[in-house]
């Protein structure tokens, strides 16, 4: 008679049964579990990808595609140029001053709205009396349709306009300039209107992250003499930097990628002369009212990809341990 016992080790204990004689409907049950997990994942994953192929790289495919040829909208594109669009767009100086001022937007909206959104937050941070409503009017300006918020700057901006008729009942009529008719001005009038409109969002997302910062904190370092900005410096803006970098990661992108606020407000001929462009406005001028389509979708390839870089660039080198976790090494 054969027997079924277990074999025993030679510690004394049962040793563990033969594959063949090890019990199929665990890993049965383990495969099927996995498979209900693909389904679910797949499932639920596929509409999102067909959505992002079809309307995201699908287009991109399309324009890259286009770039590479002379093209004016008509009937298939039959004239290649390969890479001359984007040549000519680095030879345009209209389009190489689209560029600084896409560089100016950058840097002006976080060295400006940064420093001013931070202020702010940390004050609307304390408790008095109406902070409510404080922090209801400097959210107000970002929660307004971009082209309402144009057309009204750009009333109060023209030629003896609001601006210009507060300057001269100040006094101040020698600062009256044409705010949106310079060339050397007009830029940086843009700049003040895009903080003016956008600096509430930055408010808003740092007093979230300043919600999180724990109280026991602030009132240990209080109780033990370190001053309000003390405070501020050595425990606050520490941990207020993941949404700082959040922050400035979405300024930067938007910043590139700035076509409303600017089509609506600038003056056409200024724009036209490169004065007020940004790429996105100076792809629309040349792509779609000059209906130069190859250029155009070579400007837009070019827009990509130096939003792209950048993307990529600031996840690499500011990003990267907000998006990865803290790293941790293994204590011996």
């Amino acid at each position: 008679m054969t027997s079924t016992n277990p074999t025993l080790n030679p510690a004394g204990g049962a040793s563990a049964p033969p594959a063949g004689l090890r019990p199929a409907g665990r890993s049965s049950a383990r495969a099927a579990g996995t498979r209900r997990k693909w389904y679910e994942i797949i499932g639920l994953t596929t509409p999102a990808v067909v959505v992002y192929v079809m309307f995201v790289l699908v287009p991109m495919g399309f324009a890259v595609y286009y770039s590479l040829y002379r093209w004016r909208g008509v009937g298939p594109p039959t004239e290649y140029v390969g890479f001359n669009n984007y040549k000519l767009a680095f030879q345009d100086p209209i389009f190489l001053d689209a560029l600084r001022n896409n560089a100016i937007i950058v840097f002006g909206s976080l060295l400006i709205q940064g420093p001013v959104a931070l202020g702010i937050a940390l004050l609307l941070n304390r408790r008095f009396r109406g902070r409510a409503v404080f922090r209801l009017l400097v959210f107000v300006p970002y929660v307004l349709a971009e082209v309402t918020v144009g057309i009204m700057w750009k009333l109060i901006l023209t030629t003896d306009g609001t601006v210009d008729q507060l300057l001269r009942s100040l006094g101040l009529g020698s600062m009256v300039q044409a705010w949106l008719a310079d060339l050397d001005v007009v830029i940086w009038t843009l700049l003040f209107v895009l903080t003016w409109k956008y600096v509430g969002f930055a408010i808003i997302l740092l007093l979230a992250g300043l919600s999180n910062v724990p109280d026991e904190l602030t009132e240990a370092a209080a109780i033990d003499g370190a001053s309000w900005w003390q405070i501020q410096r050595h425990i606050t803006l520490p941990l207020l930097g993941p949404t700082i970098r959040i922050w400035m990661f979405l300024s930067m992108i938007g910043s590139l990628q700035i076509f409303d606020m600017i089509w609506v407000t600038s003056v056409p001929a200024v724009r036209s002369l490169g004065a007020s462009a940004t790429m996105a406005t100076y792809m629309v001028d040349n792509g779609f009212f000059a209906r130069l389509w190859g250029y155009g979708n070579a400007v837009a390839v070019i827009l990509f990809v130096i939003s792209f870089v950048a993307a990529l660039l600031f996840q690499r080198f500011l990003l990267r341990r907000d998006i990865e976790g803290a790293l941790t090494r293994k204590v011996n």
